[in-house]
C-alpha cells in the first residue's frame, strides 16, 4: 500500500514502474563486460556512418582542390580511415583498454606484417609515386607496350592500378611493377594522335598521283583531321592535314609514307582500316600499282642435272628401245635420244 501511495504521489504509472524494475533486474543480471562490448560495437557502427557523412560533406571541396580523381579518392579514403580510427580509440576506452598497450601491440603487429607483406608495402610506396608523378589518370586510354594491351584506367589505388581493356576484361597491375613498364598514354593533355601508313608502289607508277590519292583517301575518313592549323609537339609543328612523303627508293619499288592525325585515340584500328579501304578502291582505275616481290626460278649449267626415270613396265619387250644404264642407275643420254626419236 505504501508503494502504491508513493507512486500516486509522484504520478508515475504502475506499469512503468514494472518496466523499470525489469530493466534494473536485467542490468543487474547481465555482466558489465557484455554491456561494454555492446557499447563498443555501437560506437564502431556509429563511427562507420559518421565517416561516410564526413566524406560526403567534404568530397566536393577536396575534388575542386586537387582536380584529379585518383588523388581525390586517396585523400577521401585517408580521411575516412582517420575518422574510423578515432572511434576505434573511443571503443577501446569503453572496453577499458590501455591506449599505450594498444599502440604498442599495433606497432609490433604492424612490424610483423611489414616483414610478411613486403611486396604490398612496396606497391603502396610505388602507388604514392604514381599519384605524385601523374603518368596517367582515371579515364585515360593507355597501352602496356610489353603486352600490347590497350584499355582505360578504371581505378588507381595505393596498391594497384586497374585497367579496363578493349576486350571487355580487367587487368589489375601492382604499382610496384607498373613503374618499371613502358606505358603509352593516348589521352594525355591532347587526344589527337598521329598515325602512319606505308605504301610501296612500282617504279613505273605515277608517283605524284599515288601521293595525291593516298592523302585524299585519308581525308575522306570522318575521324581524320583534314586540315587546319599546324599541330605543335614540343618545339616542332606538323601539318594537321594528311601528308604523303617519299620515304625510300626500295629494292622492289618506291616506298611512300602517309602521316595523318586522328581526333580521338579510341578507334585507331577502325580508322586505319577505313583509310586502307579508301586507298584500295582509289587505286583500281589509276596508273598506280602496288609493288610486291617477284620470284623467278632459273636453271642453267650451274643448277645441276635433273635425273629422269622412264617406266618400261607396260611396254612390250620387242618395242622397247635399248636402254643403257648409267653408273647411277639412270638412263644414259643415248637412251633418252632414242625415246625422243620414236
Amino acid at each position: 500500500m505504501l508503494s502504491v501511495s508513493l507512486l500516486r504521489s509522484v504520478r508515475i504509472d504502475p506499469g512503468l514502474s514494472s518496466v523499470s524494475w525489469a530493466v534494473d533486474l536485467t542490468i543487474e543480471t547481465v555482466p558489465t563486460r557484455v554491456w561494454e562490448v555492446l557499447g563498443a560495437i555501437l560506437v564502431l557502427v556509429f563511427g562507420w556512418y559518421v565517416s561516410k557523412l564526413v566524406v560526403r560533406s567534404v568530397g566536393r571541396a577536396i575534388a575542386r582542390q586537387f582536380q584529379r580523381p585518383s588523388i581525390t579518392q586517396t585523400v577521401l579514403g585517408g580521411i575516412r580511415a582517420g575518422v574510423i580510427l578515432v572511434f576505434v580509440f573511443i571503443a577501446a576506452r569503453i572496453l577499458q583498454l590501455d591506449t599505450g598497450d594498444v599502440l604498442l601491440s599495433g606497432a609490433v603487429f604492424g612490424a610483423v606484417l611489414g616483414v610478411i607483406l613486403a611486396p604490398i608495402v612496396a606497391s603502396v610506396i610505388s602507388g604514392l609515386f604514381v599519384l605524385a608523378d601523374q603518368p596517367f589518370e582515371i579515364g585515360d586510354m593507355i597501352e602496356l607496350v610489353d603486352e600490347g594491351q590497350k584499355g582505360f584506367v578504371d581505378d588507381i589505388t595505393l596498391r594497384y592500378t586497374k585497367m579496363f581493356t578493349l576486350d571487355n576484361t580487367f587487368i589489375v597491375i601492382p604499382n610496384s611493377t607498373i613503374r618499371d613498364r613502358d606505358v603509352i598514354n593516348y589521352s594525355a593533355e591532347d587526344e589527337r594522335t598521329r598515325r602512319t601508313l606505308e605504301l610501296l608502289v612500282t617504279y613505273e607508277s605515277d608517283i605524284e598521283a599515288a601521293r595525291t590519292l593516298t592523302e585524299r583517301s585519308a581525308r575522306r575518313v570522318d575521324d581524320v583531321i583534314s586540315g587546319g592549323p599546324d599541330i605543335r609537339i614540343g618545339k616542332t609543328r606538323f601539318p594537321a592535314a594528311p601528308t604523303c612523303f617519299i620515304e625510300e627508293y626500295a629494292d622492289n619499288g618506291v616506298l611512300l609514307l602517309l602521316r595523318y592525325w586522328v581526333e580521338e585515340p579510341y578507334k585507331l584500328q577502325a580508322v586505319e582500316s577505313e583509310v586502307k579501304t579508301n586507298l584500295w578502291n582509289a587505286l583500281e582505275d589509276t596508273d598506280v600499282e602496288i609493288a610486291y616481290p617477284h620470284t623467278h626460278l632459273v636453271f642453267d649449267e650451274t643448277s645441276g642435272q635433273a635425273q629422269v626415270a622412264i617406266s618400261q613396265a607396260n611396254r612390250p619387250s620387242s618395242e622397247s628401245p635399248a636402254v643403257t644404264e648409267g653408273s647411277e642407275g639412270t638412263p644414259s643420254d643415248a637412251s633418252v635420244e632414242s625415246d625422243r626419236a620414236e
